[in-house]
């Protein structure tokens, strides 16, 4: 990958706030759902992704402007073993009273050098309703391999799923490193998460609202059957319990109606006409009452 400040359009000199705003900025214009089916885009904003992965964190950032991580996040081999080669001739002590030789004599030993590979982040963007419900997608992974990941029920976006052994291949016999799946949740059209709560806003007839009356609500899981209330106004709230999200301990959010009054367009003339001349026996005044006079 690019240099990561490149990739973001920053310079090294930027603050962490100045690097938040402008990943969030490149993420917007570059996100897959504005540029359906373009591969060049998506692959941009896995590179953006990608940078903040490392630039966004402070002690990722700190390790690649010293030069001991490379753009893709992996240490680089040079640094790992001049560590230790410097600890080592300095008999430094390790945690747990070990010294720098025992390490060294690990790593650098018979058979040559002997580590664990490095660990290798991808991104993975995923639809907003297989991210509720679940699902199996296939990645790429580095030389071309790919391989099905399992999405769980409930995955949040920013979430990172880790693949034991699919990373970097180790050294001199040493364990494979793990693969990094960031997960980036698509928004939906109609839906949005709070925590384990689905929220939907749903526009009703000035009749429904009225007068009363049941329509069809779509759920992550399909369309239910919802009671409208006589009288409704736009912005009453319906709760379809157990209709949310399903959470790691298996249990489950609810869905949020919000009802929002939709009068006909075109305007219905015999509506318009009856209104002209209808007064209200109890006058009220809306505005007065949300304190907007």
């Amino acid at each position: 990958m690019r240099n990561p400040y490149d990739v973001i359009g920053v310079p090294r000199s930027a603050s962490q706030e100045d690097i938040k705003k402008a990943y969030r900025k490149r993420a917007k214009e570059l996100h897959p759902d504005t540029h359906p089916g373009d591969r060049r885009v998506e692959q941009r904003f896995k590179e953006v992704s990608a940078a903040h992965d490392i630039l966004g964190d402070e002690k990722k950032r700190a390790r690649f402007d010293r030069g001991e991580i490379d753009a893709d996040g992996r240490e680089r081999p040079e640094y790992a073993f001049h560590r230790a080669y410097g600890a080592a001739n300095r008999g430094a002590k390790a945690p747990g009273g070990f010294s720098a030789h025992d390490i060294f004599d690990e790593l650098f030993g018979q058979g040559g050098v002997k580590t664990k590979g490095a660990n290798v982040s991808y991104t993975l963007t995923v639809d907003f309703l297989d991210a509720a419900r679940g699902a199996r997608r296939r990645v790429v992974l580095s030389g071309g391999r790919s391989l099905e990941v399992n999405i769980p029920p409930g995955t949040e976006h920013g979430q990172t799923l880790r693949l034991k052994g699919q990373g970097m291949a180790g050294m001199g016999g040493g364990a494979a490193g793990d693969a990094l799946i960031e997960i980036h949740v698509a928004p939906h059209r109609h839906f949005t998460r709070d925590g384990r709560d689905i929220l939907i806003e749903v526009p009703v007839t000035l009749h429904e609202a009225v007068l009363g009356a049941s329509i069809e609500v779509p759920t992550i899981d399909g369309k239910v059957a919802v009671k409208v209330p006589r009288g409704a106004n736009s912005g009453t709230q319906l709760r379809l319990k157990g209709k949310g999200i399903v959470d790691g301990k298996a249990e489950r959010g609810d869905q949020y109606v919000k009802l929002k009054v939709m009068l006909p367009n075109p305007p219905d003339e015999d509506l318009t006409k009856f209104l002209d001349g209808w007064r209200p026996k109890r006058p009220y005044d809306p505005r007065k009452k949300a304190r907007l006079v």
